[in-house]
This record gives structure tokens, sequence and C-alpha cells, in this order.
């Protein structure tokens, strides 16, 4: 585990388990916690290691509905939990089913039965297209770019500093990850959009930060498959 420092106040935190990345902006009032990891153990340790770099009460936004970004939220909790309006319906009709899975796959990790004790929180504050949330002295943009990794992905724009952090719509170290609830054909435009906002660094759900030459080319490789 390790912070990754991207702008002044721009963090990513990179775990070995999955090859995952969370996030953090802070503000000057309030900061933005991006995923919250697979289960309360993880979001614990989180929340105790962004509490070393700042005290600001928190929001969280969760990418997208698989189980590795958002069974750790209720070591956060109270606090508002923005995701897609798709996301919390994916939440409702498969968030067990999913649990249940991963679970089975883990069997033998102690993330397994971490992952069956977590509590499963659902967002409290949806999103159609984008959002502004003021973190005071620094704005943030949660945008849904289009069908992709899922149909309701969210990507976390912070336009001072020139970062996206992109959930699984990008992913570095592996080929993106196709399940069955993705859309590979619609992809490719939704990577088009995150690359118009011009960020200059891309935070990947996956892997280590990339740029923006790495989503073209991630993006031309979907359009091949």
């Amino acid at each position: 585990m390790t912070w990754l420092e991207l702008a002044d106040g721009v963090l990513a935190r990179r775990y070995a388990h999955l090859d995952q990345t969370l996030g953090l902006v802070v503000g000057t009032e309030r900061c933005l916690v991006i995923d919250t990891g697979g289960d309360e153990v993880q979001g614990a340790a989180f929340a105790a290691e962004i509490r070393e770099i700042t005290d600001l009460p928190w929001t969280v936004v969760i990418t997208h509905a698989h189980f590795d970004h958002h069974f750790g939220t209720a070591a956060f909790l109270p606090c508002p939990v923005w995701a897609h309006e798709r996301c919390r319906d994916a939440l409702v009709s498969e968030g067990e089913s999913d649990r249940a899975e991963w679970v089975r796959r883990l069997a033998g990790k102690p993330e397994a039965d971490r992952l069956a004790a977590a509590r499963l929180v659902l967002p409290d504050h949806l999103l159609t297209d984008r959002v502004q949330l003021d973190l005071g002295g620094r704005t943030v943009e949660l945008v849904h770019p289009g069908v992709a990794h899922t149909d309701h992905d969210v990507a976390v724009h912070v336009p001072d500093a020139g970062v996206v952090f992109a959930g699984d719509l990008v992913e570095q170290g592996a080929p993106p990850s196709i399940g069955p609830d993705a859309h590979p054909a619609d992809w490719p435009s939704a990577l088009d959009r995150l690359l118009a906002l011009r960020p200059g660094t891309i935070v990947p759900g996956h892997g280590d930060p990339v740029d923006p030459d790495f989503v073209a080319a991630q993006r031309d490789e979907l359009s091949r498959s």
C-alpha cells in the first residue's frame, strides 16, 4: 500500500490486492473519497490513512457497482455517498449476488470472510449525467461519460489539477475487464469523452496512473476488439 501524490491535495492509494487504486481529493472545507475498497476492513484502513492526511469531513463517490469499489463504504458513514442512479439499481438487484460470487472466488483467503461480513451501503446522492461538488477552494465534477465498463460508470474530474479518476473505464497492467455487464461497442466513445476533458493524468481503478496517450491506445484496442 502506498500513496501517490498527483497534485496538491490529489492523491491515489495503491493496493497490491487486485492491483487496486482508490482516490482522495482534498479541498479547504471537505474532501472527496473515490471508491472505498472491497470490504469494511479495507475501508476502515483507508479511512484511517486518509485521517493521517486530513481531518476534513468527507464525501464518498462510488465509480461503479462492482464489489471491490464499494463494500468498504460503511466504514465512512455517516457521510454523503454519490453514484450514478443506475449504480444504485445495480446494487439493489445484483449487489448480493456479486458478493456471493466473489466470496466463492476468494475462498480460503481472509478477504473472503471480510467480504462476507461487509455491509452493503446504497448511495443516497444520485446523478444522471454530471454534477459539480464544491470542496472549498476546489470544484470537482462527477461525470457519467456513457455506457462502457458498466452502464453506470462515474469518473471524477479535478480540473484545477488536470486529473481524472476513471474507475474501471481505464485499467493499467492488464486489459480492460469486459464482463457480462459491459458495453464494449460503446466503451471507446466513453473514453473519447474522458479525453475531451484534457486531463494530464488519468487514474485507473486498477494499476498506476497513466497519461492520455495510454488511454487513447486502450480506446483503440477496444475499438478493434
